[in-house]
This record gives structure tokens, C-alpha cells and sequence, in this order.
């Protein structure tokens, strides 16, 4: 007697989950309804517009390259957001009777329930509809269609599998927690692209596109133009790669899906000799000062090292704070002052102190019992940043000014990040004891319900102040451009930023010190919340 098939089962178990998970809140719906509307007018107007590359000299070029980046996009979405659909985790079914090949196969129809692969979908169809011309053409196109859609679920389901006990661990979801980088990274990545493309055509993609046509899945798109132009032997390589491509996928994916089900999880047990070797290093300790000075700045560079929160926070400000000044002046349209962004970046981790701490603040407050405590407290969290922020800020500023050749306003460039660092570390000291706020640990909040009000009133708020603090250098920098023989002397921006920057943060600290010693129940009452 054969089993029954698993397939249909799967399919109805992603329908019903799917179906459970609207049903928890009114709010969850809301969500899903609303993201799926957006997806799916994108969706549309993205197929739209590829309908109407046809015929356009350059039509493979932009849709081979649109489904790489898309093959790219189902690679990672496993790796950002695990969370997203509770299939992906093979684990929750090592109890069943279940052989890998019917496995997987049921794994893989199932996931083609959902907005994402309808989103490929459609714009797989576009993109065989921009560059088809003749029957045998569209004719190959649904294989082409089948193929690349098949690759970009498998390509999915095997990072899925190979890293499912990373993505569930703490690892995975500080992993998750990057996802913000990324975007941040990639926005700017398109921005930088969309305007070369703006200025030299889409002629600029062909380099790309001839290499990428050979890679899966835009490979199977590669085959439908080759079809167009007559290269029937082009085309066959090329379907063969993505059917190649697939074949291993699901092979991979079977040969992890066999050892998720065999083998016990290990993967989150430190070894004896690693933990050993962790409680023994004090290298970090040795280099900082004695006393709770060096351990407040220990404390605060092992969050930025460990804590999933303030690690997405800092990655993020060190990859914009480099990006924007350095895009900008591989352009040719940026300025060395544009490098001040990665001061501005950075410093803003000086805002909400106490807030990175949340519940555990009860431990530093019991430390607390004077003004003199304080200031020690937040004097030492002002040097554990600037023990990345100002050469990184050094770094970038003359990065961007090696890119543009303009070495005369290295000094002034310089004295303005360090101006600008200074009043951020004095006005984020003040608004961390006037306007601290709870950062939730779980999920991609960085505020708490309720809190939003207190979180707009400490960045902006303290950004604003920060920049008319340094409204005297910016006046002295403008001065010493426009007068006669200011060139001279614009040097001295360099030790006059400098200097002005080191009182403005001694100036913050002292007035931000009294205040949180009398603050303490309010803090931590604020930092606890949610």
C-alpha cells in the first residue's frame, strides 16, 4: 500500500497558517492586508513597465539584471527575516515520519502559497515579455518562467535549511537585526546608481547583463532573448544552467533537511575551550583606565560588541557615515565638508545613554548617589565613544578629501567634525537625563509604545541644539572663506574645532551630571518601560 501524499497536506497547513496568523489581531491583519496591496501594485506597475521596455534597445540588459538582484533577494530573506513564515523552519516537523524527497517537495510547492512568489511571478512574466519576439520565444519563456521561479523558492529554501539553527539562536536574530544596514546600504547603492544611470543611458548595464545572463536565475531570461536573436544553442546553455541550478539546489537542500532531522542541535554550545578562553581574555580591560571609568567604557564597547540593538545602531551610523561623504565625492559632486556627516552619524549615539541599557539601568543607578558619580558615569560613556568616533571620523574626512584633491580644507574639515562631535556629546548627555526612553529588546522597535514624543524630543530635539552649539565655527569657517586673507589661515579651524568641541562636551557633562543623580527613579521608570 503507497502513503499518501504529503504535497496537498502542506499546501492547506501554509493556507491555515497564514489564515491563524490574521486571526491574532485586528492589527496584524491591518498589516498584512495593506502590505499585500502595496506588493501587489508594485507588482502590477512593475509589469507594466516592463511591457513597455519591449522593443527598447536595451531591454535584456535591465531585465536580466532585475531578475539577479531578485534571485540576490530571495537568497537573503531567510537570512533578515526568519520570522517571516513559520515553514522555513524545518525543525518543528523532526518528529514526523517524513523521507526528504517527498519532503521537499511538498516544502517546495507550499511555498509558492504567498506575496512573495506572486511578486516574482509577475515580474518574471514581464521580463520574458519585454525581450520575447516570436512563438518559439514565448514558447521558451514558460519554461523560463517556471524555471527561474522554482530557483528563486529553492535558492530560498536551502540558505533556509543550511542556517535554520543559526536564524533560530540569538546569533540569527542579531543577524536579523542588520537587516536595517542593508537597506540603508542599498538604498544609497541605487541612489548612486539611478543618477550614473540618469547621466550615461542604460547602455552602462550591458557589462553587467552579459555576465549576469549566464548566472541563475537571469539566466533562464538570457535564454528567452537568446531565443529572439536565433541563438538556439545559447539559449539550451543557458536553460541547462538553470536547470542545473535547481537540481542542485534541491539537492542541497535535501542533504541539510536529512541532517537537521538526524543529527541534535549543537549548535548554540559553546565549546569548553572557547568559553574558557572568553572568561580568561581581559586584553580590552588592560587597555582602558582604572577604576569605574575604564569599566563604564568596557561596559559600553561590549554592548556595541554583543547587544543586538546598539550593534545594528553603530554598523549602521559607521556604513551612512562613510557612504554619503564618499558616494558623493566619487560622483565628483561632493564637498570635503559633506564629511562632517560621519561625526554627525556617530554622535548621535551619544543620545539615550541610559536607554541602551533598559532594565539593567537599576544596576548602574544603585552606583549613582552624587552628582560626582554621575558625571564619571557619563564622562566615561562620552570616551568609550570617542574611542571609535574620532579616528573613524579622521578616517572618513580624509578619505573624502583624498578622493577630491581638495587637501587645503583638510583642516577646516576636521576642526567642524570635531565641533560638531562635541556639541552631540553635550547635548546627548542632557537629553539622555531629560528625555530617556525604552529600547524593547525584541522585535525591530527602537522605541516603545507611548515613548515616541520622548524619542523625536531627544534626537531631533538635541540635533537641533547641536547645530546652533556649533553655529560660532560654521561663522568663523564662512568668515576666514570669504575675506581677503582668510586662506592663511583657515588652519586654525583645525585646533579651534577642536578645542571648542572638548569645552562643549566638558560644558554638557557637568550640566547633564547633577541633573541625572536627581533624576534616577524617573530614568529607570523610563528605560523600563515595555
Amino acid at each position: 500500500m503507497s502513503a499518501p501524499a504529503i504535497t496537498p497536506v502542506f499546501v492547506r497547513l501554509k493556507l491555515s497558517l497564514l489564515r491563524n496568523g490574521l486571526r491574532q489581531s485586528g492589527g496584524r491583519k491591518a498589516a498584512y492586508i495593506t502590505s499585500a496591496v502595496f506588493a501587489l501594485l508594485f507588482a502590477a506597475l512593475q509589469l507594466i513597465g516592463l511591457i513597455a521596455l519591449r522593443g527598447h534597445a536595451h531591454a535584456e540588459s535591465v531585465v536580466v539584471l532585475a531578475v539577479a538582484v531578485l534571485g540576490l533577494g530571495w537568497a537573503v530573506m531567510p537570512l533578515f527575516f526568519p520570522s517571516g513564515d513559520e515553514t522555513l523552519d524545518p525543525t518543528r516537523l523532526v518528529m514526523l515520519p517524513l523521507r526528504p524527497r517527498p519532503l521537499v517537495r511538498a516544502l517546495l510547492t507550499a511555498s509558492l502559497v504567498g506575496i512573495g512568489p506572486l511578486f516574482t511571478l509577475c515580474l518574471l512574466v514581464g521580463s520574458v515579455v519585454a525581450v520575447a519576439r516570436g512563438g518559439a520565444a514565448f514558447a521558451v519563456g514558460v519554461v523560463a518562467v517556471v524555471l527561474a521561479l522554482l530557483v528563486c523558492v529553492a535558492l530560498a529554501r536551502a540558505v533556509a535549511a543550511a542556517n535554520v539553527r543559526l536564524l533560530t539562536s540569538r546569533k540569527g536574530r542579531d543577524l536579523a537585526v542588520l537587516s536595517g544596514l542593508v537597506i540603508a546600504i542599498g538604498a544609497q547603492i541605487v541612489n548612486f546608481g539611478a543618477q550614473r544611470l540618469g547621466a550615461s543611458g542604460l547602455g552602462e548595464l550591458d557589462p553587467a547583463a552579459g555576465v549576469l545572463q549566464w548566472v541563475p536565475p537571469a539566466s533562464a531570461i538570457g535564454a528567452v532573448h537568446a531565443v529572439s536573436e536565433g541563438s538556439y544553442g545559447v539559449a539550451v546553455a543557458q536553460l541547462a544552467l538553470s536547470a542545473g541550478a535547481l537540481v542542485a539546489l534541491l539537492a542541497l537542500w535535501s542533504r541539510h533537511l536529512t541532517r537537521l532531522m538526524t543529527s541534535p542541535d549543537g549548535s548554540t554550545l559553546p565549546s569548553a575551550e572557547s568559553a574558557a578562553k572568553e572568561r580568561s581574555s581581559t586584553g580590552l580591560a588592560r587597555l582602558l583606565p582604572a577604576g569605574r571609568t575604564g569599566t563604564v567604557m568596557e561596559r559600553g564597547l561590549r554592548y556595541v560588541w554583543r547587544d543586538p540593538k546598539t550593534k545594528a545602531a553603530w554598523v549602521t551610523s559607521l556604513a551612512i557615515g562613510l557612504i554619503v561623504p564618499v558616494f558623493n565625492a566619487w560622483q565628483g559632486t561632493g564637498s570635503v565638508y559633506f564629511a562632517c556627516f560621519a561625526a554627525g552619524m556617530l554622535g548621535i549615539q551619544m543620545y539615550n545613554q541610559f536607554g541602551q541599557d533598559t532594565s539593567a539601568f537599576w544596576m548602574v543607578a544603585m552606583t549613582i548617589s552624587s552628582a560626582r558619580d554621575a558625571y564619571v558615569e557619563l564622562r566615561a560613556r562620552a570616551y568609550a565613544l570617542l574611542l571609535i568616533t574620532l579616528p573613524y571620523a579622521t578616517l572618513v574626512t580624509v578619505l573624502t578629501t583624498a578622493m577630491l584633491g581638495d587637501w587645503r580644507r583638510l583642516p577646516e574639515a576636521l576642526g567642524l567634525s570635531f565641533a560638531l562631535l562635541g556639541a552631540m556629546l553635550a547635548t546627548g548627555a542632557w537629553t539622555s537625563a531629560r528625555f530617556p526612553y525604552s529600547i524593547p529588546q525584541e522585535g525591530y522597535k527602537n522605541v516603545a509604545p507611548g515613548q515616541t514624543g520622548l524619542a523625536w524630543i531627544s534626537i531631533f530635539g538635541g540635533m537641533m541644539a547641536a547645530a546652533l552649539l556649533c553655529a560660532p565655527v560654521i561663522a568663523l569657517t564662512i568668515w576666514l572663506n570669504v575675506s581677503a586673507d582668510g586662506d592663511d589661515w583657515t588652519w586654525l579651524l583645525l585646533p579651534a574645532g577642536t578645542a571648542y568641541g572638548a569645552v562643549l562636551t566638558a560644558a554638557g557633562l557637568k550640566l547633564a551630571a547633577p541633573r541625572t543623580a536627581r533624576r534616577l527613579p524617573e530614568i529607570l521608570a523610563a528605560v523600563s518601560k515595555g
